[in-house]
Parts: structure tokens; C-alpha cells; sequence
């Protein structure tokens, strides 16, 4: 395990100045979970590659392996097993509002929002994202003039609809209650288009079978970061997290094989988004800029590797 990333003399550091801060604070949640052993998670079923639910109906995609990473370091570092129990949660607005009231822990693969981000903090950023429209190829080319009277089909209230009133008021807006319902909308000719995060309308295309339908313009409307998000103020379970998240993409960047799968599975060139690894590596590195890069440890330091359920 040359390359691999290992628990170290950083994390048992993190922990020595978290956990009095933590059992200060009745209900923190490094004090939930070193008393119960379980870390309770948000995930959205309907929201490939990000978080959705397989064939099995077991929770999968980019945020859960995410997930997976926390509790392996939360392990490590509370020194005892750890569950991870997923509560399905189908509105990102009601994912966010019981993570702010700290009914759930942590939620993987949430787009930022400033909004959002009045109810809940944020994590280190896992990924970009953006809005686009999903269309056939050749029908429409993401320019505001290709929209005007499009029947384009939209989430009410969300960043994909604002985004569409903003550059083309004149196209026809259609609402959906959530994208798979205006993707499968689209692949039956419905629709002109949808306009949505560009991460989720290729994941909902893909987990369709729906070919000929491309994402554009090249550059997003708006772009945004996507990470986790954990209960306000509660900074030392956010810092834990945020210490398993820069684990993950400097072992990306490092060339750690499990890092590797993790990531390339759901974002890779062959995974569903079909990232190029060189893109995903210089948006890893230029995160980890911003911050202690994490390396290997001595052969005497004990793994911080993925727990199981």
C-alpha cells in the first residue's frame, strides 16, 4: 500500500482538539456517534451519479463513496466500528432543512448554493458542477436564441428555472416535479429540452438509456461547486469530514488505486459523467491548494481505508 493514504499523527491531532469542543456541545454529532456507533445520512434515491438507489436498493453513487470515506475516518479516529444508516430523502430542499436541524448528519454531493448555505455548512467541495440544457443533438445549441419558444421543461423553484427566465424569458417553461420526470419527458419528444444541473441531467440520461441527447453550451450557464453538507456550527465533526474528503482527492491526485476507482466509477472517462481523468486531477489539485496536502505515512501507522455498512 505504498500510495495508499493511512491514518496519522493528523488525525489523532484533529481529534485531540475536537472532541473536548465536541462534548461541550450536547448533540454534536462526534458525540452522537462515539456514544451510538452510527452516523445517520441523507441521500437522495433518484439522483444518478451523485445518489440514487442501485438495482439491490442499496444507496450508490459519487456522494455515497464519499460517505463511505467519513465513516472509515470517523472509525479511526473514535476507535470503535461504525454503521452508516441512509434515510432516503426525495426533496433537496427537506435534505437540507433536517440537516440544518441536525435530524441527519451529513448528505453527499449537494450543489452550493449561498442560499443553501444560510441553513447548513458546507464541506470541501467534491466535484463542479453547472446548469445546461439536455437536448437532442443538433436541435437546439444552448444559445438563448435557440431557446426562444422551446418547450423547455424545468423544476420549480430551482437554479435550472431561474437560469431559464433569466436568458430567455420567452421560452416555454414546462414544470416538472423533478428532472427524471422531465428526462423521460424529453426521450419520449415532449419536450425541447431541460434545463438542470448539468451532473444530474447526465446521470438521469444515462440511467435511461436515452441516447442523442447531449448537454450544452460548452460552458455552463452558471457553475458551482458540489460537495457535503453537515449541521451549522458544529465545526468538529465538519473538520472530520472535511479531513476524509482531502484524503480521497489527494489520493486522486497521488494515483491511489482505491482513490482512483472511487472516483473514476461515477466521474471518470468511463465512468457515467466521462470526466477526462487530467480535468478531475487539475480541479482536485487546485482544491488541495488551498490547503495541507495529505501524504503516505510510515508502514507503522494503521489504514484509513472504506468501512462496510
Amino acid at each position: 500500500m505504498s500510495r495508499s493514504l493511512r491514518i496519522s499523527s493528523v488525525t489523532l491531532a484533529l481529534l485531540a482538539a475536537v472532541l473536548p469542543a465536541a462534548e461541550a456541545r450536547a448533540g454534536s454529532v462526534l458525540q452522537r456517534v462515539a456514544s451510538t456507533g452510527e452516523l445517520v445520512v441523507g441521500s437522495e434515491p433518484l439522483l444518478p451519479p451523485l445518489s440514487f438507489r442501485d438495482s439491490s436498493g442499496q444507496p450508490a453513487g459519487y456522494g455515497v463513496e464519499v460517505v463511505r470515506r467519513v465513516q472509515a475516518e470517523l472509525a479511526a479516529a473514535l476507535g470503535r466500528p461504525i454503521t452508516v444508516r441512509f434515510e432516503a430523502v426525495s426533496e433537496p430542499a427537506e435534505l437540507v432543512r433536517r440537516v440544518g436541524k441536525g435530524e441527519l448528519a451529513l448528505a453527499c454531493g449537494v450543489p452550493f448554493s449561498w442560499a443553501r448555505d444560510a441553513q447548513v455548512d458546507y464541506t470541501l467541495p467534491i466535484g463542479l458542477s453547472g446548469i445546461r440544457v439536455l437536448a437532442p443533438a443538433g436541435k437546439i445549441d444552448g444559445s438563448p436564441a435557440s431557446l426562444l419558444g422551446r418547450s423547455i421543461g424545468a423544476v420549480p423553484g430551482s437554479l435550472g428555472e431561474a437560469v431559464l427566465k433569466g436568458i430567455q424569458p420567452q421560452a416555454r417553461l414546462v414544470p416538472f416535479a423533478n428532472l427524471a420526470e422531465a428526462v423521460v419527458a424529453l426521450k419520449a419528444g415532449r419536450l425541447d429540452g431541460v434545463m438542470g444541473d448539468t451532473n444530474l441531467l447526465t446521470g438521469q440520461a444515462n440511467s435511461l438509456g436515452a441516447t442523442g441527447l447531449v448537454v450544452m453550451p460548452e460552458q455552463p450557464y452558471e457553475r458551482y461547486a458540489v460537495g457535503c453538507i453537515v449541521p451549522e456550527n458544529d465545526s468538529a465533526f465538519r473538520d472530520l469530514t472535511n479531513l476524509a474528503i482531502a484524503r480521497l482527492l489527494q489520493g486522486y491526485v497521488d494515483g491511489d488505486p482505491a482513490a482512483v476507482a472511487s472516483v473514476d466509477r461515477w466521474v471518470g472517462p468511463k465512468g457515467v459523467l466521462g470526466v477526462p481523468s487530467e480535468r478531475i486531477r487539475t480541479y482536485f489539485e487546485s482544491v488541495l491548494l488551498n490547503h495541507e496536502a495529505i501524504r503516505p505515512q510510515g508502514p507503522a501507522a494503521a489504514s484509513a481505508t472504506p468501512a462496510s455498512p
